[in-house]
């Protein structure tokens, strides 16, 4: 079970929301290339990067701070970025300044065509990011809900060539309410590839339950505002989930 932070990026800081609402952000760092430091030395294996800002503006804004955490970085461990990527040159740009993995999910649901041509040209870069309440997908930061269901369109984009799909519990997210393990397992078990959980993770509770139901095709957990509240030692659950893989 991989442990990923996630570094949430609105106006060059690091920042938490919670459920996706822009206006109730809690800053926990100003910079975010020390930020990604933290984690490196923390034993992190992935970083999970979000462009608050682009998501709501389409585009991307935190851009510069995107290229200082991928300058610490470096081609130590692959980090992943999400957040207002609706073009293949903006895929092409990130990939080439040395990010792993883009995750589309507002386009992917608007345009799907734009994802089939994104899996096409850059196989084996592109997660689908599929947020959902009560098992709809929002898109636009959250802030539109679609009559779409999850597992219906997780499955079509599978069939596209994407590597990996998050699922976040919008109503979950940034409250360290508790992973939606039921949906999260019930969307895997649908899908051949892998599931990233996120929304909600609280503590190593959770970290226990994901391990249990990583046989289903759970391979991944974003960590956001636990590890920066101190609700979960970052490093203790990495190797807690370590010892029940190998277990």
């Amino acid at each position: 079970m991989l442990l990923i932070p996630a570094i949430d990026l609105k106006d060059g800081k690091c920042v938490r929301l919670q459920q996706g609402d822009m206006s109730v952000a809690t800053t926990f760092g100003e910079d975010p290339a020390a930020m990604a430091r933290r984690w490196l030395d923390a034993g992190a294996r992935r970083l999970h990067l979000v462009d608050l800002n682009g998501a709501f503006a389409g585009r991307p804004v935190n851009e510069a701070a995107v290229k200082s955490i991928l300058r610490v970085v470096g081609d130590r461990i692959p980090v992943q970025l999400g957040g207002g990527i609706r073009d293949l040159d903006t895929i092409e740009r990130f990939l080439d300044d040395g990010l792993s993995y883009v995750i589309i999910g507002t386009a992917a649901v608007k345009s799907p065509g734009f994802l089939k041509d994104a899996c096409s040209a850059f196989g084996g870069h592109i997660i689908v990011g599929l947020d959902a309440r009560d098992g709809k997908v929002a898109t636009d930061g959250w802030s539109k809900l679609t009559g779409h269901e999850v597992i219906d369109l997780a499955k079509k984009f599978e069939d596209y060539g994407v590597e990996a799909v998050i699922y976040t519990d919008i109503g979950r997210d940034g409250m360290l309410t508790g992973i939606n393990i039921e949906a999260t397992v019930k969307l895997a078990q649908a899908l051949s590839i892998p599931v990233i959980a996120s929304g909600g993770l609280a503590g190593m509770a959770d970290i226990e339950q994901l391990c249990a139901v990583e046989h289903e095709g759970v391979d991944g957990v974003i960590c956001g505002r636990s590890i920066y509240t101190g609700a979960l030692d970052f490093t203790a659950a990495q190797a807690r989930a370590d010892e029940l893989g190998a277990a």
